[in-house]
């Protein structure tokens, strides 16, 4: 049970990847004062916390009544997932907006920060995938949900954080970081990939 947990933990913390969240947080939040930017930093949590519930416990029901399978959903989350993951390796960034622009400290979390940094498209398939076998298991969807607390724990001090963090890894620091989590991500999409595949064509998982 424990290796299971950690296993999320590990799929979930590469996926959301904090540390990758650190540009644009500072990009859009670092004009605030630093009690805002905390403010920031806590909106911004919650709201992903709230989208990850909600595809945890019902993204496996929604795709039954769209008429949509697991196994393809998670090719497609896969193919999307490594889409992403490519931006990563080569360094760019996406939704972000203009330090000028005249969107307020809560419009700031939801977009870009809470949308598509922290709960993008790879992080809910992901607590679709992990939960799907066992979202009628009130018991283990705690512990998943647990396991998502501690990641979001985690990237919520990585973002109080930002500004310490960015001066001691640098900008160069940062960029190795984000390519080295984009590679593992990029392996993670492909394992999606191949997995949905592999069960629909009955050949044994790699």
């Amino acid at each position: 049970m424990w290796q299971e947990r950690l296993n999320e933990f590990v799929t979930l913390l590469v996926v959301v990847n904090p540390i990758g969240a650190l540009p644009t947080f500072l990009h859009t939040a670092g004009r605030f004062d630093l009690p805002t930017q905390r403010g920031i930093a806590l909106k911004a949590v919650l709201a992903s916390a709230a989208v990850l519930l909600f595809f945890m416990v019902g993204g496996g029901f929604l795709l039954e009544k769209i008429g949509v399978s697991l196994k393809a959903f998670q090719i497609a989350g896969g193919i999307v997932l490594f889409v992403f993951a490519l931006e990563a390796v080569r360094g760019q960034a996406f939704g972000t907006v203009q330090p000028g622009g005249k969107a307020g400290p809560a419009a700031i979390a939801i977009y870009p920060i809470a949308i598509p940094k922290i709960a993008g498209p790879g992080t809910m398939l992901t607590v679709v995938l992990v939960t799907d076998d066992r979202r009628f298991d009130f018991a283990q969807l705690w512990m998943t949900a647990l396991v998502l607390a501690i990641v979001l724990a985690i990237t919520f001090a990585v973002l109080l954080a930002a500004g310490p963090l960015s001066r001691l890894l640098g900008e160069s620091g940062a960029s190795v970081i984000a390519r080295v989590m984009g590679m593992v991500l990029a392996a993670l999409a492909v394992t999606m990939v191949l997995g949905g595949l592999s069960a629909w064509l009955g050949l044994p998982r790699i």
